[in-house]
């Protein structure tokens, strides 16, 4: 099962980093790495997303949830909000907010 969250306002760098972290581990030690992460609003907004795909999961119902792996998560680029800053002299200086896409998938480890 999947869960997404677009726009938020965090670059897609910041949440790539810790998207490595998680990839690959069973859901309670990749919430337990995001609890414990210094970057705390950024594994918030990541723990977020996991539970909803854990949720939907669930709602499906046949599946064991201590077996869920994060098997795939992607962070994508989204649109950039573009700002602009006076400077000195009347001109401008222009201020780029990065927006980003992040995509989680859960799935049942066959491994054992």
């Amino acid at each position: 099962m999947q869960a997404s969250l677009k726009y938020i306002r965090i670059t897609p760098r910041k949440l790539s980093l810790l998207a490595d972290e998680v990839r690959g581990q069973p859901v309670g030690k990749a919430m337990n790495t995001l609890a414990l992460s210094s970057r705390r609003r950024t594994a918030t907004i990541v723990a977020n997303v996991i539970k909803s795909a854990v949720a939907n999961a669930q709602q499906k119902g046949t599946i064991d949830l201590d077996k869920l792996v994060v098997s795939e998560i992607l962070v994508g680029k989204g649109p950039t909000l573009k700002r602009f800053k006076s400077r000195a002299k009347g001109s401008a200086s222009r201020i780029l907010k990065y927006t980003s896409h992040l995509k989680v998938s859960v799935s049942e480890s066959f491994g054992g």
